[in-house]
């Protein structure tokens, strides 16, 4: 199989994410609606959390099994795990301190010298949106290696049933980016729209091309783990902003509505028993 189809295979895939981009235009004066949404994207990311650590567990999860039935080693399994649990550290506190560092600038200071960079000056809900792209895109290009590979195995239907599944999941990971921007006091201009789209669904086609040509659980775990970390500080942000509502009914029901969306849409995938 020629290296250009996995190309387009990771650019369907990936592109798909645009679907969910243009509700952050959305205005509304209902703050409701703004919570609903939140949660909503909650529920997504945390449906992508459980995901993506499942998948990064796995050489762990084989690793110990092996060691169960005496045919592996105890400094594999460790090896493993040490690579879980430190890019899930990074991702998580990386962002952590990074964030901690933004807010002990002055605003006024970063406004006038541009001290605290161009992420600074963006909004909270911009903020946000793009941490969100940011920890969906590891975990996109993860996603990008599955379809490479597949695809160079010359598993056609297998790699269609991955772009197809991989591009239902984008779509409602788009609205996930998009939903802490909608609603806000002013629309995102539509070309940081397309920066948060190429973020996110950009990976997959860079995993395509590279699963296309070699694979490595090692380097899988550790984008996986990286993406855990980032989903799990946005996921705490994001729930910080719910319960400063004092609506958990309604927060609560987005998150359900979020989950529901991740896990009917991932379906399709598991349905094909990949």
């Amino acid at each position: 199989m020629s290296q250009t189809n996995p190309v387009i295979l990771g650019l369907i895939a990936g592109g798909a994410i645009f679907l969910g981009l243009p509700i952050a235009r959305l205005r509304s004066p209902l703050p409701r609606l703004r919570l609903f949404l939140n949660a909503f994207a909650t529920g997504v990311l945390l449906f992508l959390l459980w995901d993506v650590l499942a998948s990064a567990f796995a050489p762990v999860d084989a690793a110990l099994g092996a060691l169960h039935d005496g045919g592996g080693s105890l400094s594999t399994c460790i090896g493993w795990g040490a690579l879980l649990l430190g890019m899930l550290a990074v991702g998580l506190l990386s962002l952590t301190y990074y964030n901690r560092f933004l807010a002990s600038r002055s605003q006024a200071a970063a406004s006038a010298e541009g001290e605290g960079g161009w992420f600074s000056m963006l909004s909270q809900s911009h903020q946000t949106a793009f941490l969100i792209a940011l920890g969906i895109g590891l975990h996109n290009f993860a996603e990008g290696l599955a379809i490479g590979q597949s695809a160079a195995s010359g598993a056609i239907g297998l790699s269609t049933v991955l772009v197809v599944g991989f591009a239902l999941h984008n779509a409602t990971e788009g609205f996930g980016i998009s939903a802490p921007m909608a609603a806000a006091s002013e629309a995102p201009p539509w070309r940081y729209l397309l920066l948060l789209g190429v973020l996110a669904g950009g990976p997959t086609v860079l995993g395509a091309a590279i699963g296309a040509r070699f694979t490595s659980d090692l380097m899988s775990v550790a984008f996986l783990s990286l993406a855990a970390g980032s989903i799990l500080y946005v996921v705490l942000q994001l729930l910080a902003v719910g319960f400063r509502q004092r609506q958990p009914v309604l927060l609560a029901w987005g998150v359900v509505a979020g989950l529901s969306a991740g896990f009917i849409t991932d379906m399709v995938v598991t349905a094909a028993g990949t």
